[in-house]
């Protein structure tokens, strides 16, 4: 079987994964993983990952998420609880050059999965564990979910002081996604190093502290400053009250007034040029940071006034960022319509067509491809287990 997506020049040809991951943030890694290139065995219970029960289904534990988030992988069901299976996971890392789980350590060790027992079966693999919490933290060992994370790294305390309303999470698994990303950067960078090491490694990416540092990125603040009396944390723009989708005569809009050459023209277009050399709110940068709230406001006053159409046109025409806001149906009909889309149509192996994400970064020599359809419940359990040299039932 070709385990390179139809391309030998892929970025990571000829990388081997063990992905023992389940749910969103580690599939969500390990698919982009994939579509570099690598030869990803998602290693399954026979119950199979819970995600696969998520959503509509056209088939049994083949839902949307699932489908999204695992293909290009091949998958393999082993019962870990079998003595024979951690046989055979012993046995397979010395095929395969990374090895990811976000199993809990104390499930691992018992496995015979944990870090010092598979290393001593292959020295140069990479170990990559997926945390909730750090593991020399107070909360390690805890259970962790995006809704939990959110709220402990003051996401819907954000969103309450921005909205002015009660605390909520964002609707998309942010958190799972966000540390998803930083598990694909850690992979790639750790596979470079070993280049030059000839060394495998343990490596923890601990949830809740990597994406505690991605919000703080943008908000610590005057908390930056440590010898401050005062350490009021926040981004006064991100938080203002008017930082959001403006109503127009006829729906919405989404625009950014953010440059001095942005306010300088759309006072022009208001009819209140004489604002930028009288009212010193919109003057600079910082004074517009200080006084956000008030020129925010005056923004929503005044496109109000007009439908969106024309404030698409007068607003592009002055050079001023302008967008309209989507709803999802019409995201995926836009991005679908594009060449080289975003979004693309496949058909599975029994002839089901599919709608799927496709890489968006646009590499000239080796591009990168989608894999086919997420894989069925150990779909390739013999052809897997035969590469790695096991003959048994």
């Amino acid at each position: 079987m070709d385990r390179t997506n139809g391309n030998s020049q892929m970025p990571l040809a000829g990388t081997r994964i063990l992905d023992l991951t389940s749910v969103i943030m580690g599939p969500y890694a390990t698919q982009m993983l994939a579509e570099y290139g690598a030869d990803v065995v998602k290693v399954e219970p026979p119950e199979g990952d819970i995600m696969r029960n998520m959503g509509p289904h056209r088939e049994p534990q083949m839902g949307p998420v699932y489908l999204n988030l695992n293909r290009g992988k091949r998958s393999v069901v082993l019962d870990m609880k079998h003595p024979e299976s951690r046989r055979i996971m012993a046995q397979a890392v010395r095929h395969n050059d990374v090895f990811i789980t976000n199993t809990r350590h104390k499930a691992l060790k018992k496995l015979g999965l944990d870090w010092e027992t598979l290393s001593r079966h292959n020295p140069r693999l990479i170990y990559v564990f997926l945390a909730g919490f750090a593991e020399d933290s107070e909360h390690a060992g805890k259970p962790a979910y995006d809704d939990l994370i959110q709220g402990m790294v003051a996401l819907p305390s954000l969103v309450q002081q921005a909205s002015g309303g009660q605390p909520e999470y964002i609707p998309i698994n942010i958190a799972d996604k966000t540390v998803g990303l930083f598990v694909v950067q850690t992979v790639l960078a750790a596979l470079l190093e070993r280049i030059s090491s000839g060394q495998g490694q343990y490596i923890e990416i601990p949830m809740y502290e990597t994406m505690a540092g991605f919000v703080l990125s943008d908000h610590m603040g005057a908390a930056t400053f440590a010898d401050e009396d005062s350490c009021q944390a926040g981004n006064p723009r991100l938080l203002s009250l008017y930082r959001r989708p403006y109503r127009t005569a006829d729906g919405w809009i989404s625009t950014i007034v953010y440059t001095d050459k942005h306010w300088e023209s759309f006072l022009r277009l208001m009819g209140d040029e004489h604002l930028w050399h009288t009212d010193d709110r919109f003057q600079s940068m910082a004074n517009r940071t200080n006084n956000i709230d008030a020129v925010y406001a005056y923004v929503e006053k005044q496109l109000v006034r007009k439908s969106t159409a024309t404030w698409m046109r007068l607003l592009s025409e002055a050079d001023i960022p302008v967008a309209p806001v989507a709803q999802l149906g019409e995201l995926i009909d836009a991005l679908e319509q594009r060449a080289n889309s975003v979004i693309g149509r496949y058909q599975g192996s029994k002839g089901q067509r599919y709608r799927g994400i496709n890489p968006s970064i646009q590499w000239q020599r080796t591009p990168l491809r989608a894999g086919a359809k997420a894989p069925y419940l150990g779909e390739h359990t013999e052809q897997v287990l035969a590469e790695w040299g096991s003959t048994d039932d």
